[in-house]
């Protein structure tokens, strides 16, 4: 992915507004991701996207060093306010032609800035729909970012260095399903994942 055009804003701002209808009530729902509950994942969004934002600003520190399995993530009293600003400005970060130059970091890992943003765009998809299924919230993802999503997913399910996808073994989805089933798919979460 090298497209510098993606406007990462859209997306962010649809996870913004699905954070925004998840209630009290269900911040101890499961999750698709394995060991999160939801009010895990609502504070793995909200340190991707410091990460992230880090990242496009090439601010590299413990923010960008850190593996996100370095600990359980949480969210603290503050997170509904939280959330939305971090997500503003990872978007931002990535408006500027500079963000997507040269090498970057996330999660520990020296990567090209290109790469880095898709994998931003993946982590925003992918969570989106975590965060949607687990609240029986609607979700449509931004076109754009599906698309980076999908074909990050797909090399990094191609690269036999994965053991056939990022975030565990792939599941087989029908050819015919839509992008976004297949970018599930592709991410090992099964497309009819319910709580």
């Amino acid at each position: 992915m090298t497209d510098t055009t993606l406007d990462l804003g859209p997306q962010a701002r649809i996870v913004a507004r699905l954070a925004d209808g998840v209630t009290d009530e269900q911040l101890s729902a499961r999750t698709p991701c394995p060991d999160m509950a939801v009010h895990n994942l609502l504070g793995h969004l909200i340190g991707l996207a410091v990460a992230f934002r880090d990242a496009g600003r090439k601010d590299l520190g413990v923010t960008t060093d850190t593996s996100p399995e370095a600990a359980v993530p949480d969210i603290g009293p503050g997170w509904r306010e939280e959330l939305p600003k971090v997500l503003d400005e990872l978007a931002e970060a990535w408006r500027a032609p500079d963000a997507w130059a040269g090498m970057t970091r996330a999660g520990g890992v020296d990567l090209p800035a290109a790469v880095a943003a898709a994998v931003a765009a993946d982590e925003l998809v992918i969570h989106g729909w975590d965060l949607a299924v687990a609240t029986g919230l609607p979700y449509a993802p931004d076109p754009a970012a599906l698309q980076a999503s999908y074909d990050f997913l797909r090399a990094a399910a191609d690269d036999s260095d994965r053991g056939g996808g990022i975030f565990g073994p792939v599941v087989p989805v029908p050819g015919e399903a839509s992008l976004l089933d297949r970018a599930v798919g592709l991410s090992g979460r099964d497309p009819g994942w319910a709580p």
